[in-house]
């Protein structure tokens, strides 16, 4: 029986924990607050996300972050996108993890203060960049720990790692591909919630379905143009990781980010829709550093970069609206 430690008790770690836990392994699921480990442990149910799901006997929580990484044969990466660095610096200096020991980013975004991805920000903490992967695709956590049918990619810098997270994530209703696109998968997950942002915005303001599908095949053409610019492959965004993922988080009611923007065009504010909903939105993070990021490698992101004004700039959705409609007329592909 494989030990895994799943570090982050959030809805997505929480369903991932939940999947594993139920394959037989014995899950160790660490969380920062102490009340939320003991409640997990006497209910099986994690009271805060995803309470109706409940958790296997195979799974314990703990908020000693040595003891959920005691002897783990592998471990899952799953908290807020902003707090990787400091975490995976605990981890290091504590010498907490072997360096052989593959572990699996799922959290998605772009280091602020760095610009880089989430396993760069890993790798520069934790070393053996090769025992390093990401999962990402159309998976929000409400249906996987459902167990409904769901499909996700699994890409590392060494595929015997993506096959070892594609044995152990795979079930039969959990379907699971590899790649080796590590720049593509992790630039599609962080970027794809920001104009998931926009779709909000343009849903909560009634303009309908046309606008929603101008913002996803407009946005899928953004998100190519900066994967290819920082060395991806522009074939992985019509993948899992990047139209998947895109439609999942674009359209669902599950969806944070597109909730987040209907909130926005109900003048509600980032902190108002955090403080009411316990939860990152990150999407709203991904608004400052994707734009940065196009700026540097000279890549056009016209919605992200009105997003971006809407979220940190107080800027009208009118304005915004406005900008995307009267920019000069160009071919589709450019």
């Amino acid at each position: 029986m494989k030990q895994i430690a799943v570090i982050g008790a959030g809805s997505w770690g929480s369903a991932i924990a939940r999947l594993l836990g139920a394959k037989g392994f014995e899950v160790r699921l660490w969380a920062r607050d102490a009340s939320l480990v003991a409640a997990i442990n006497e209910t099986h149910r994690n009271p805060r996300y995803l309470a109706d799901a409940e958790l296997p006997l195979t799974l314990t929580a703990v908020n000693d972050l040595s003891l959920a990484l005691d002897d783990a044969q592998a471990v899952v990466f799953a908290t807020p996108s902003s707090v990787v660095r400091d975490m995976a610096h605990t981890i290091a200096s504590g010498a907490l993890l072997a360096q052989d020991t593959p572990l699996v980013m799922l959290s998605k975004g772009i280091e602020h203060s760095t610009g880089k991805t989430l396993l760069e920000v890993l790798a520069d903490e934790l070393g053996a960049q090769e025992r390093l992967a990401v999962l990402s695709g159309p998976n929000h956590a409400e249906e996987v720990s459902r167990d409904i049918l769901s499909g996700t990619l699994i890409a590392a810098y060494d595929e015997r790692v993506a096959f070892f997270f594609q044995d152990l994530f795979t079930t039969s209703r959990f379907r699971v591909y590899t790649s080796t696109d590590v720049v593509g998968v992790q630039l599609c997950g962080a970027s794809k919630n920001v104009i998931a942002i926009a779709a909000g915005i343009a849903a909560g303001l009634g303009l309908g379905d046309n606008t929603a599908a101008v913002l996803m095949t407009r946005g899928l053409a953004e998100i190519s143009r900066l994967v290819e610019a920082a060395g991806g492959s522009p074939q992985t965004c019509m993948g899992l990781a990047g139209m998947g993922d895109l439609i999942a988080t674009c359209a669902s009611v599950h969806s944070r980010n597109r909730s987040f923007g209907a909130a926005l065009s109900e003048g509600k504010t980032l902190e108002e829709y955090e403080k009411s909903t316990h939860m990152v939105v990150e999407g709203a993070l991904a608004c400052r550093t994707i734009p940065q990021l196009a700026k540097k490698l000279g890549v056009e992101m016209p919605i992200s970069s009105c997003v971006y004004d809407v979220v940190w700039e107080g800027r009208p959705l009118g304005d915004m609206i406005t900008e995307l409609m009267e920019r000069p007329a160009k071919p589709e592909f450019y």
